[in-house]
């Protein structure tokens, strides 16, 4: 199989990932068509990611273990991160958690879903 035809395959996935998100809806409804664009580009990046990461660790670039470290340390980077840019949300192993009068400062002018 050609790489083209491989992504081009991969990237089928968007409508049932738009569909999971938003319920069946139109190839032609607007807001489907941003989420299937959007979840089209994630599931691209996240195959370019897992090819440069294979790459690089066979190529003895890093190791595994060292590419599972600096992970771990780019996901609590990033999530402490989120925190400061939504006051009043955070999260644990259990799930999101909201302190209603934080959020409610950070949340004042979203749009209702």
């Amino acid at each position: 199989m050609s790489l083209e035809d491989a992504l081009n395959k991969l990237a089928k996935w968007r409508g049932v990932f738009a569909s999971w998100q938003l319920g069946t809806r139109a190839n032609t409804d607007a807001e489907c068509q941003a989420v299937r664009d959007h979840r089209e580009v994630t599931i691209l990046m996240r195959a370019e990611l897992n090819a440069q990461t294979q790459l690089l660790i066979r190529k003895g670039l890093f190791t595994y273990a060292e590419f599972r470290e600096q992970l771990c340390t780019e996901a609590r980077i990033l999530d402490e991160s989120y925190e400061k840019k939504f006051p009043g949300f955070s999260t644990s192993l259990a799930g999101l958690h909201v302190d209603v009068q934080r959020a409610k400062e950070t949340t004042r002018n979203w749009r209702p879903c």
